[in-house]
């Protein structure tokens, strides 16, 4: 009795994970065929986002040795360095770590940090927000909603309609260029 039970969940098991991997494939076909997909994809969390758990050997192995120190280790590129921080092509800045998308160059602005600054998120789940507390300042950080890559802040002196600034570090970017 005990032998077809396992045999009868061995077989829920894997039909269950072939039911997984074809949702997965059929997900990944309804992003816009010139953003890149994610490598490593768990369950959709309640903003929609399917969150990336990786080691930080594979963060390691996957990211620049400054990507790390920014996304990873939650550091910050000197201002006026990084490549956005002037950059004015249109399309979609995305998490340099995982490919989700985060801020439409329309929402783009030059804010004089020296670090890109957007007024607000793509979708408001492919951000998290949470209060920073680091080097005697009180701000509140950002994170990709599907990575948890430390991105920059966000600071409530920013322009129109929404009175936000999320100041990003470009190395926590990439950009997919719009036509």
């Amino acid at each position: 009795m005990s032998y077809q039970w396992i045999k009868w969940l061995s077989l829920s098991l894997l039909v269950t994970l072939l039911v997984a991997c074809q949702y997965q494939e059929n997900a990944s076909k309804k992003l816009p065929s010139n953003l890149p997909t994610p490598q490593t994809v768990a369950v959709v969390d309640s903003n929609g986002v399917q969150p990336i758990v990786k080691t930080e050997e594979e963060w390691k192995a996957l990211l620049t040795a400054e990507e790390y120190r920014v996304l990873r280790q939650d550091g910050t590129e000197r201002a006026f360095t990084g490549a956005f921080w002037d950059h004015k092509e249109r399309g979609i800045y995305t998490c340099a770590a995982c490919q989700l998308p985060l801020f439409e160059s329309t929402t783009k602005f030059k804010s004089g940090t020296g670090w890109p600054s957007f007024y607000q998120p793509i979708q408001a789940g492919h951000v998290h927000e949470e209060s920073d507390n680091s080097y005697g300042m009180v701000r509140t950080e950002v994170s990709c909603g599907r990575c948890n890559g430390h991105l920059g802040h966000v600071f409530e002196d920013g322009p129109r309609p929404t009175g936000l600034r999320y100041c990003i570090n470009s190395v926590s970017l990439d950009f997919v260029k719009q036509p």
